[in-house]
């Protein structure tokens, strides 16, 4: 055996020993944040949690907060008692689900990919729309008409100001602050009121609209990525910059369960890409 394979298994047999003798796998998450993570323990990244929880022997323990600037902060870098200086014991270890390249956190392999797609209201005459290209090809008072949602920041902005179709957007923001509903809850609320017909939105988030609804009431269709305007996105768990031991972990778990991770994505429906191997 090398020796930078012995290092690499003593790490990873550290880390184990290490979460082993905590006895709790905490987990900092939004308690309304369907579909990711609810009170009720009831999104995919609870299910997720559960598992890494069930396959450590440990309790699982979860820090609420709301998913919004000063997260990190108030959750997986916070002390459990704040006056303490220098603590080591923090509120949370590890956040479920942020992007690959997040940099507030030391990121894990990354355990999905998923896509943007376009998601259409069924019977509101756009029903033959095969892909997002075809908005631009609509005559112009067809276009007129259109109800899209559209983001403060993401790619659906950008996609519509690119094929001149802002004019159609109805603005919405990325985190609102409100506690009671996140972006899906609304968006899916403003689609049942009429408010909007569609919205390019993150895959997710579009499964759990298209899942408040009877089955096929809307179209589904992946956003393809160009050279200068990309789609679709890997996600991975972040713990503290310093806890490198929790990082090796958490990849030997995910490595290890990656077809119950699977399965626990696909089981809500979320649309998923191959991951991109770096």
């Amino acid at each position: 055996m090398r020796i930078s394979q012995l290092i690499v298994g003593l790490g990873l047999a550290a880390a184990v020993a290490t979460a082993l003798a905590e006895e709790k796998f905490k987990v900092c998450a939004d308690p309304q944040n369907p579909p990711y993570s609810t009170q009720k323990t009831d999104g995919f990244e609870n299910k997720i949690a559960e598992l890494f929880a069930k396959k450590l022997g440990a309790t699982l323990e979860y820090t609420w907060f709301s998913q919004r600037i000063g997260f990190i902060r108030n959750t997986l870098t916070a002390s459990v008692n704040e006056l303490e200086v220098d603590s080591k014991n923090f509120k949370c270890d590890v956040v479920m689900g942020v992007p690959d390249g997040y940099d507030l956190t030391l990121n894990t392999q990354p355990y999905y990919q998923s896509t943007y797609v376009l998601l259409i209201a069924k019977g509101r005459g756009y029903d033959e729309i095969k892909n997002a290209e075809q908005l631009t090809g609509l005559p112009l008072a067809e276009q007129e008409k259109l109800k899209i949602a559209m983001f403060d920041r993401g790619p659906g902005t950008a996609w519509l100001q690119k094929h001149g179709l802002l004019g159609q957007g109805i603005p919405y923001q990325s985190m609102s602050g409100d506690s009671e509903h996140n972006p899906a809850m609304q968006i899916d609320q403003d689609i049942k009121d009429k408010k909007i017909d569609m919205v390019i939105l993150w895959g997710p988030m579009a499964a759990y609209v298209a899942a408040q609804s009877p089955k096929d009431s809307y179209l589904m269709l992946p956003m393809q990525s160009t050279p200068d305007l990309k789609f679709d996105f890997a996600m991975v768990m972040g713990v503290r910059k310093s806890d490198k031991d929790r990082k090796a972990l958490l990849d030997k778990l995910i490595m290890e369960n990656a077809t119950e991770i699977q399965a626990i994505i696909e089981s809500y429906n979320i649309p998923l890409v191959p991951l991109t191997k770096k």
